[in-house]
């Protein structure tokens, strides 16, 4: 997920997003070509689905082109609502999942009060979108997604474990900000925000990209405690 500026925010603590969605809007559908093999993503969405109903509302938060997971949800019967800040990635997704839903939202609107009411999920799936947020938001971030969830509703996550906060890095011609935790950091995060993880895996990915080094990714099947 990217970002727009100045002026979102959760009370008290304002956020800024200068330059990430642009950068999200310049790479565009080049961000598939970069990351071709997504078997951690897709696996965790399949999980996700398993335990869902037919019809099931899910949000796709961070959805970028929509592949492959708006796509996977929708395909399995998913009434799928994508979110992402980068207009660039909206317009492609809307093209690629014709099916689902999607707009142009940070997670701070979908706050309990914001701006953006989408209603509740039974599923959330928020794959390297808290990447592109700072430590002092993620709880936060993570607390919204609890609220936006019913009631023993799942959750699947992923994260880049790194010890960063905010950090600026090169990415596809571009300069996005990002963050990483440790694994048991990671883990402890979003516990304390009301989820129970079920299960974990982890993959070293290399992206097709000379300008970013290989990395280790986290995925975490979650479901909301009540």
């Amino acid at each position: 997920m990217s970002g727009a500026g100045e002026g979102v925010g959760y009370d008290g603590l304002k956020v800024d997003r200068t330059g990430q969605a642009e950068a999200f809007d310049a790479i565009g559908d080049r961000y598939d070509e970069a990351f071709p093999h997504k078997e951690g993503q897709v696996r965790s969405a399949e999980w996700l689905v398993g335990r869902l109903t037919s019809g099931a509302r899910v949000l796709d938060l961070g959805c970028g082109t929509g592949l492959p997971t708006a796509r996977q949800l929708a395909d399995a019967g998913c009434e799928v609502v994508g979110v992402d800040l980068s207009h660039g990635m909206v317009e492609l997704a809307r093209r690629n999942v014709p099916g689902a839903e999607f707009q142009r939202a940070d997670i701070a609107d979908l706050r309990s009060g914001g701006p953006v009411d989408l209603g509740r999920f039974d599923g959330v799936a928020a794959f390297f979108s808290l990447l592109m947020l700072p430590r002092a938001e993620i709880p936060l971030a993570l607390e919204t997604i609890h609220g936006l969830l019913k009631p023993g509703g799942h959750l699947v996550v992923s994260m880049v474990e790194a010890d960063l906060d905010d950090f600026a890095i090169p990415f596809l011609g571009s300069t996005i900000r990002v963050t990483g935790y440790l694994r048991d950091t990671l883990r402890e995060v979003v516990e304390s925000a009301g989820f129970h993880i079920e299960e974990e895996s982890s993959y070293t990915y290399a992206p097709e990209s000379s300008d970013v080094p290989p990395e280790e990714q986290i995925f975490l099947r979650c479901t909301r405690l009540d």
